[in-house]
């Protein structure tokens, strides 16, 4: 929620900061916004997944949630250029704590049950997908939207507070359920039998990590299934902002937040009941490998869209004409769809790189380079995805969908990546014979 909510209305935030006199440059700042907070992420993440090797994974999801509540916060009542890259940073930093849950994920499931642990893990990201948007579309600029009770108040004066404020309280929400709920799953067992919390396997170093194949292979495969979904989250939105005429869609923030959050929908339908099904019939790496290969159609499609609007816009009314709308709403649900498939390689990857491990210790650290790998793919993806964007539609490259033909080339090299998956990986777990509880235990 506190990372999707912003996508509504981030263009039209930097428009009101007036951070440019330049409309076609507002994609760069709002490229280099997400930039921002992916490169503090990128530098803690890998702190954060040692640290909880050391005191444990509770402590470090609480503070981490904690954090990205406050900056949040701090997000909604930025007023120049420096409190906007601040308080995302600030997010990136808590937020590197992600990798951590999955440990935590990792470490309370096993070979009977992660086929469905894992698409319900996966269901919240879209749960946020859904919720954030909305939040963000709803909420935003309410004294413009609502009237007097928002008037002469912080939420006139700081138009987009409002649903950062929301957001940041829903996160201090999830502080209180994590205090009370959450119990420590990092543990050992002693000579004598008895359950201590923590582990003292030796932890690999970094260099040991990335040395073995099926890691390193993961490490960049993450990397270019997260280029492809930052990208593909940067450049929706700004191809719906962006005019018929320059290529994009005219929709407004709170169309465009409906939108997400129908994507959203679309990706809680299949982790609830397409994964679960297909995990337990089909290997999770051919599962990942599919994945991939849905973002060359996602990219190649979205041009479409624009062409279809650009004939059926009615001049006199400014309004498509109905055939028209019935087939870009058609367009925009396949698309949407065909990037949800592409997004399940996200829960696939949890579930190989736990497969690759055998200790906590690992697990904890293996998850970290994978979200590294995909935090820097997080600081590239938004400037270079938004640049492109823009050096389009000034100089209408290939008719302004140049950013489309580079991403379809990226995304057909990142499928070419994934192919050694399948050969480097162990089989599937959830093939494997579940064994007993009292044999788990002892293991």
């Amino acid at each position: 929620i506190a990372f999707t909510q912003i996508f509504p209305y981030i263009n039209e935030f930097i428009a009101f900061l007036k951070l440019t006199d330049d409309p076609s440059q507002t994609g760069f700042y709002s490229g280099l916004v997400e930039s921002t907070f992916a490169v503090t992420q990128f530098l803690a993440i890998y702190q954060w997944s040692k640290l909880s090797n050391k005191i444990g994974r509770r402590p470090v999801i609480m503070v981490g949630t904690f954090g990205v509540a406050l900056s949040t916060m701090y997000f909604g009542l930025s007023s120049s250029l420096t409190d906007l890259l601040l308080s995302r940073a600030i997010g990136g930093i808590f937020g590197g704590t992600v990798s951590v849950v999955q440990s935590v994920v990792g470490e309370i499931t096993d070979a009977s049950n992660q086929a469905a642990a894992f698409p319900i893990y996966g269901l919240v990201w879209p749960i946020g997908g859904i919720t954030g948007p909305f939040i963000g579309g709803v909420l935003s600029n309410p004294a413009d939207k609502y009237g007097s009770i928002f008037q002469n108040s912080v939420f006139s004066r700081h138009p987009y507070f409002l649903p950062c404020l929301v957001a940041g309280i829903i996160a201090l929400l999830g502080v209180l359920l994590g205090y009370f709920c959450l119990e420590e799953t990092l543990r050992k067992k002693s000579v004598d039998g008895a359950e201590h919390s923590f582990v003292d396997d030796r932890e690999p170093t970094l260099q040991e990590l990335l040395s073995i194949p099926i890691i390193r292979a993961l490490s960049i495969s993450a990397f270019a299934l997260n280029f492809n979904g930052t990208a593909f989250d940067v450049l929706f939105v700004l191809f719906c902002f962006t005019p018929i005429q320059n290529g994009g869609l005219a929709f407004s923030p709170s169309t465009i937040g409906f939108t997400l959050s129908s994507s959203g929908l679309i990706s809680s339908a299949m982790q609830i009941f397409i994964m679960p099904v297909i995990l337990k019939r089909i290997e999770a790496s051919k599962i990942y490998n599919m994945s991939i290969a849905a973002w060359p159609v996602v990219f190649a499609t979205i041009p479409i869209l624009n062409i279809i609007a650009r004939r059926g816009l009615v001049e006199e009314t400014g309004c498509l004409d109905i055939w028209s709308n019935v087939m870009l709403w058609t367009g925009i649900l396949f698309v949407l769809a065909a990037s949800k498939v592409g997004g399940m390689a996200y829960s696939v990857s949890l579930i190989l790189t736990k497969t690759n491990v055998d200790t906590p210790a690992v697990l904890a650290v293996s998850n970290g380079v994978m979200s590294c790998a995909m935090s820097l793919a997080r600081i590239i993806s938004p400037a270079l995805a938004s640049s492109a964007f823009a050096l389009s539609e000034e100089h209408h490259l290939l008719g302004g969908y140049f950013w489309a033909f580079m991403m379809v080339c990226f995304c057909l090299l990142a499928c070419s990546l994934g192919r050694n998956i399948s050969r480097l990986s162990r089989s599937s777990l959830s093939h494997h014979k579940p064994q007993n509880c009292k044999s788990n235990k002892r293991t």
